[in-house]
């Protein structure tokens, strides 16, 4: 699998409805449980369970845990490629999370949107001020 393949299969899920701690495509998809999903069906990374999370989790914990899911494949980079990950802080801790197809227009579950929607990270004013960094899947590093 190609970052092209990880970005098609990231496209095919737009329209899916934002929803808590899902990872169906068409049914649900939350920021985190989206792009697990889609590196998963393009084969990339094991399917794995992410352990249950309160919908505010990040608001009152200093723990990174989602940052420990992403870490556990991911590594960060200091220049985006499409199907990377632009990762963001929300509350006290990273948190969010969205596919890139072309820096900086990404895909994401995006609670606020009610979907999975393509999104501009820069012009955002929101996703903006929190974005954290880069992180590519770390087999394609070691291929690089």
């Amino acid at each position: 699998m190609t970052p092209a393949d990880v970005v098609a299969e990231a496209l095919t899920w737009l329209g899916t409805p934002y929803h808590h701690a899902a990872r169906v495509k068409g049914a649900g998809a939350d920021c985190g449980q989206f792009p697990t999903a889609v590196f998963q069906a393009c084969g990339l990374v094991p399917d794995f369970e992410i352990d249950d999370y309160p919908p505010d989790w990040h608001l009152h914990r200093d723990s990174e845990r989602y940052l420990g899911y992403v870490e556990r494949f991911f590594a960060k980079v200091d220049t985006p490629r499409p199907a990377d990950l632009a990762l963001f802080k929300y509350g006290r801790v990273v948190s969010h999370g969205s596919i890139i197809i072309e820096w900086p227009t990404i895909v994401h579950a995006y609670v606020t949107a009610g979907a999975v929607v393509l999104d501009d990270a820069v012009a955002n004013t929101d996703l903006a001020p929190r974005f954290v960094g880069f992180y590519r899947l770390r087999e394609w590093i070691d291929k690089e």
